[in-house]
């Protein structure tokens, strides 16, 4: 499970971060709206905890601009902000969840579990094509036919799958599957997209991987999708 942290205090998104990641999720942080927003949008992320207090866009409309693009990923609102207005704000632009600062690492690890199971009942399985991706698998379907994935071919195609005939740079690809502190280069990249291709064409699916110089890949497939 990925979780985007958007939190300008660095202290307490690193921290947040070391905790999550002894829990087992996968987190990221960004320290500014605009930047969170961004990350936010790649739709590749399973929960997001977003301050309200943020420099160059604040929670609220980071939360609400998610809303409008219909980014359904579940929001938890973690903020000094207490007052009920505040909080009808979050609510409103369109946050799950509402906790204040400070907090019990106990509560806002509930909070985040019972945020993931709700969005894990509503989210099993992504397609393009004739092609499905289980989410709790890992393994590509087309028809009777289907191919369990490694972690990392998994989370390639989940991002390609998201992203569908938009493109996505190799770039994007190799930090969020690879990591910021990886020494991966973009060849790693092309390396499992090959993967990726051969399995597809393994299960007889009509989807393709196209490249696209200096834009990235993105998702084709032989028939009208």
């Amino acid at each position: 499970m990925k979780i985007l942290i958007i939190e300008d205090e660095k202290v307490l998104a690193d921290s947040l971060k070391i905790m999550l990641s002894s829990k087992g999720f996968e987190a990221e942080a960004v320290y500014d709206g605009e930047s969170g927003e961004q990350y936010a949008m790649l739709n590749i992320y399973d929960l997001i905890i977003l301050d309200i207090m943020l420099p160059k866009k604040n929670g609220y409309q980071v939360a609400k601009s998610i809303r409008e693009q219909h980014n359904t990923t579940p929001i938890l609102m973690l903020t000094a902000k207490s007052d009920v207005a505040d909080r009808v704000q979050g609510l409103d632009s369109g946050a799950d969840y509402y906790l204040t600062k400070p907090f019990d690492a106990r509560e806002l690890l509930a909070c985040v579990n019972a945020l993931l199971r709700r969005q894990g009942s509503q989210v099993n399985e992504l397609g393009f094509g004739n092609t499905r991706l289980d989410m709790e698998s890992a393994s590509l379907i087309c028809g009777d036919n289907s191919i369990r994935l490694s972690a990392r071919e998994f989370e390639v195609m989940r991002m390609l799958m998201v992203s569908g005939t938009n493109h996505i740079s190799k770039e994007t690809l190799l930090t969020k599957v690879w990591g910021y502190d990886s020494n991966a280069v973009e060849n790693h990249v092309e390396v499992y997209v090959g993967f990726l291709r051969k399995k597809l064409s393994s299960i007889g699916s009509d989807v393709r991987i196209e490249a696209v110089r200096r834009l990235g890949y993105h998702l084709e497939c032989d028939e009208k999708c």
